[in-house]
């Protein structure tokens, strides 16, 4: 908890649980919102100190004519070199906390809480001294799927590749100080939102 008693809830979930969505819910009341995704995007925009570093460590060919990340060339990279994502995560994450805790300083005095939406939140260690609760999206693996094949048409063998890289859903749930089970309506999901909300700011 800040200083000035902010309390900071660590907004996580596996790909294609809704933490987006939960996200979009709680900002609808009202609630700062600081996610790492947008911070690791806009990172990836020239002019950014992170896009020197990757073409010192990983050559030029990986930044597209433009000067920004080539995130293709990269993904492709990475997954064929599993000692090219330490790599890079070492560049982006260290950074990425950096402007996320300014972010943070940088709310209003008399801000009850607010959400770092965090997809790495248990997988980086980084944010454990940040936020005083974890607040963990779940559902279950199949939805996951349906839900992404839907949104990015990936590959079945794609997605199950990306849920096996993050933090295993046993040990999510079994980290978690509150957890949101988004497997029914968009109803039920905005509920239990406003639900937490109150409790939140109490």
């Amino acid at each position: 908890m800040r200083a000035d008693g902010m309390r900071v809830i660590g907004l996580t979930g596996g790909i294609g649980s809704g933490k987006s969505t939960v996200a979009h819910l709680f900002a609808a009341q009202g609630v700062p919102i600081i996610d790492t995704d947008d911070i690791a995007h806009a990172l990836s925009i020239p002019p950014s100190p992170v896009l020197d570093q990757i073409a010192q460590v990983f050559g030029p060919e990986y930044l597209s004519d433009n000067g920004s990340l080539d995130r293709a060339r990269m993904r492709q990279h990475i997954y064929a070199e599993p000692a090219a994502k330490k790599k890079l995560e070492a560049i982006f994450h260290p950074r990425i906390k950096d402007v996320a805790i300014q972010m943070l300083n940088d709310l209003p005095d008399h801000t009850p809480y607010a959400i770092l939406a965090a997809p790495l939140l248990f997988e980086t260690g980084s944010y454990s001294h940040i936020i005083d609760l974890s607040l963990v999206v779940d559902c279950s693996i199949e939805q996951q799927i349906a839900r992404v094949q839907a949104r990015n048409g990936l590959s079945k063998h794609e997605i199950e590749a990306i849920i096996a890289s993050q933090c295993p859903r046993k040990t999510r749930i079994e980290l978690a100080d509150d957890i949101i089970l988004n497997e029914t309506t968009l109803a039920h999901l905005q509920s239990t939102v406003s639900t937490l909300h109150q409790r939140y700011q109490d």
